[in-house]
């Protein structure tokens, strides 16, 4: 039964359409079960109906034509039911209602069972034979299993528009849900791009010679940073450095110290170099995609990138020349910063990547640039855009294909008044994040990749709220040294000298390990990370912070953060090795003030002991990213739960709302990090709580001091006292948007998204 299932759904799964994937399906169950029906109803959403869309033993004339309401027929009940029904004769039913255009009067026996994908009913599979019998418990499981197999077939289709098409005669605008990378609206012919080789095609071999070899990987990576290099000019008075640092990154990521090194060595041990440079990459690969934190394990696609540059110039494939018309809509199966910025700015509108988070750095530099961009579009098919017109909304997630003059002028309105609406963003760039009623809340930044000379107060940034020092760690071999850690750390301070900069310690462990330091843990969300790995090993611990507070001389804008505090003990023994490792450096000469320390609170345990951690450390920062996913038990990057990852959840609010009340009292400085301070919507509420200062992406910084010059204090306060009587997201996200839209503001929330 196992390997008859595996065929079946492999069959389906291979379908070129929704029509022949039905087809296949009804086909291989009926062959399957050895019975002398099966037959495929979807429902229609539109009017509530189940539709017979494919059968294998009834009449084809009734496929399209026949349908019934949801409470209707023995499918109605299972539908109705979510549940096999299993009836000897179908006729003598009570719910039996019988279509003369099936021909199905001789038929007796029946079984059905729903298609279910995340709750809800996408149809009903089922099966009936001739005789009057019972189908076996063996016989209903299997339905029942190959039914959830192949749900996520149909779900596909759902997504991708195929099964409300097949409803509709005509050819209909078809809307292909994904998610927001940069927000805004585009409109214009797609231009699909491929990678330029492919690793999986890369054979194992002996090589002829050595240093041949090698001198092929060398004239490779030359050849690769010199792409890399002039791509970054072309760009260099358009990004933000923050942006363009990360080229420096690609390329002393290519260099002999690392990748690069890397690929050398495997060669010497007698790899040719495709492969040796095939297994560096999947290992580095490997390392970034088991990590926990979205921003860090994005990474491996830009690792996958540079190495599938290099392998094309190793197989000696001249870059791809592509021709973009005006308003060109890039469109790939995973989209890179450097795919993106190959393309003339001025020439391109918009962006869709199939795979891909909003996390990706090539989402970043989208945001960066102000190009509106959908990822993670999963059920999109890439030829079904070649050279064809598409819109691309960023603010709802979407892209939407084959659009009707009705909603291309919607759209075309949404698209003027959005450019109206970012003129009015620049307006604040100097001006005060304050309410109409003078009420005043700090707007920082969070950085990460190596921002060597980041300038984000240009953009009204006041501070760096949380910048990640996990990055020096995970572009080497081994630990980084002190004085390496210190040159990296200076870059920053200085970069935002003398506004402040806050560093959280080494935040790694679990499944966010480092090559040289594997960790390997049942449960790794729940087990050995963050400064439970630090203070286990005084010895990382004492060189980092000594590297940051010597970077910090002069400057005196250090800040440092304690990650995943989940007791006061943790706090006590970090403050204790940062007093040492202060005491340390002013022995050896440095004159350094002694920095303020923060404890992040990311976990149910340190809200309940807020007060407690709040009375041992300066500041107080919470990470809302992991708190929702802590407080809620949903990790959001994983699809089947990532719908109950909701950070306007009561539960949520309250445990942000109790810990700015604790702050507030004891006079703590409470800063917020996460998706929630880049909403204005979330933005507001957190205002209302207490919030001090609202650390975000360097790109929200405007649109979230527009909103917040647009509103009063006292309406945030009743937002907030009204949303924490709520005891659904749903009605806190309904009413937000209701709020937002009152006062003009609908377009800027992602509230609920």
């Amino acid at each position: 039964m196992l390997n008859t299932l595996k065929r079946v759904v492999q069959d389906v799964s291979n379908a070129s359409s929704l029509e022949q994937a039905l087809s296949v399906m009804v086909c291989s169950v009926r062959q399957a079960m050895s019975t002398d029906v099966c037959s495929v109803y979807l429902l229609d959403t539109q009017c509530n109906r189940y539709k017979l869309m494919a059968t294998e033993g009834l009449k084809q004339i009734a496929v399209g034509s026949v349908s019934m309401g949801s409470a209707e027929g023995l499918v109605g009940q299972v539908g109705l039911r979510v549940e096999p029904v299993n009836v000897a004769s179908a006729s003598s039913h009570p719910s039996y209602r019988y279509f003369s255009e099936t021909g199905e009067e001789r038929l007796k026996a029946f079984l059905g069972v729903p298609i279910i994908h995340r709750g809800r009913v996408l149809g009903v599979l089922v099966v009936q034979q001739a005789g009057e019998r019972t189908f076996d418990q063996g016989e209903e499981a299997f339905l029942v299993t190959l039914s959830a197999q192949l749900a996520g077939v149909l779900a596909h289709a759902e997504v991708t528009g195929d099964i409300e098409q097949s409803f509709s005669e005509k050819k209909a605008t078809k809307t292909i849900k994904g998610i927001s990378g940069a927000t805004g609206i585009a409109i214009g012919p797609a231009v699909v791009i491929y990678p330029e080789a492919d690793f999986s095609m890369v054979p194992d071999r002996e090589p002829e010679n050595l240093d041949d070899e090698l001198d092929k990987l060398h004239a490779a990576l030359d050849a690769t940073r010199q792409e890399i290099s002039a791509i970054e000019a072309r760009y260099a008075d358009v990004l933000p450095q923050e942006e363009l640092a990360l080229f420096d990154v690609y390329l002393r990521i290519l260099d002999k110290d690392s990748l690069g090194g890397e690929v050398a060595r495997k060669i010497t041990e007698g790899k040719w170099a495709q492969a040796a440079l095939r297994d560096v990459v999947s290992a580095y690969m490997r390392s970034f995609e088991l990590m926990d934190d979205p921003y860090l394990r994005e990474r491996a696609v830009d690792i996958k990138d540079l190495g599938l540059k290099v392998l094309a110039r190793l197989q000696e494939k001249e870059p791809r020349r592509t021709t973009y018309p005006e308003r060109t809509i890039l469109v790939g199966e995973e989209l890179t910063t450097p795919m993106i910025m190959a393309v003339p700015r001025d020439q391109m509108c918009g962006i869709i990547s199939v795979k891909g988070s909003s996390n990706s750095h090539m989402a970043i530099v989208a945001r960066a640039l102000g190009i509106p961009t959908v990822v993670g579009v999963v059920g999109l098919r890439l030829g079904d855009l070649e050279q064809k017109n598409v819109i691309v909304d960023g603010y709802q997630g979407q892209v939407i294909l084959n659009a009707s003059d009705d909603v291309k002028k919607q759209f075309d309105n949404i698209l003027l008044e959005e450019q109206q609406l970012v003129k009015g963003f620049e307006t604040v760039r100097d001006l005060p994040s304050e309410t109409i009623d003078g009420h005043a809340v700090a707007l920082w930044v969070n950085t990460g990749l190596m921002a060597d000379a980041v300038r984000s107060q240009d953009r009204g940034a006041e501070g760096v709220g949380l910048y990640r020092t996990e990055i020096p760690f995970m572009a080497r071999s081994r630990f980084p040294s002190e004085k390496e850690q210190l040159h990296l750390y200076r870059q920053q301070l200085e970069a935002f000298a003398p506004l402040p900069v806050t560093m959280r310690t080494l935040d790694i462990g679990g499944d966010k390990s480092l090559p040289y330091f594997p960790i390997k843990e049942e449960n790794p969300f729940l087990g050995w990370r963050g400064i439970r790995i630090t203070l286990d090993h005084p010895e990382v611990f004492l060189v980092q912070i000594r590297a940051m507070l010597k970077a910090s001389e002069g400057l005196n804008n250090l800040r440092i953060l304690l990650p995943m505090i989940s007791s006061v003990f943790e706090v006590e023994d970090a403050s204790y090795l940062i007093h040492r490792a202060w005491a340390e450096v002013q022995d050896e000469g440095f004159s350094v003030l002694k920095p303020q320390i923060g404890a992040m609170i990311e976990v149910p345990s340190a809200v309940y002991q807020a007060r407690e951690i709040a009375s041992r450390v300066d500041f107080i920062s919470v990470g809302s990213n992991d708190l929702t996913q802590y407080m809620l038990a949903v990790d959001r990057n994983n699809p089947r739960v990532a719908n109950l990852y909701q950070s306007y959840h009561p539960a949520v609010l309250r445990a942000l709302a109790d810990v700015a009340k604790v702050c507030n009292e004891m006079k703590r400085p409470l800063s917020v990090c996460g998706e929630m301070a880049s909403d204005p919507a979330g933005a507001v509420l957190l205002m209302a709580m207490g919030y001090d200062i609202l650390s975000m992406s360097a790109s929200n910084l405007l649109k979230i001091k527009w909103a917040i010059r647009k509103l009063h204090f006292e309406q945030g306060k009743e937002w907030l006292a009204y949303v924490l009587s709520l005891d659904n997201a749903d009605m806190v996200i309904a009413y937000l948007k209701m709020k937002m839209n009152e006062e003009g503001l609908g377009g800027l929330t992602r509230a609920g998204k």
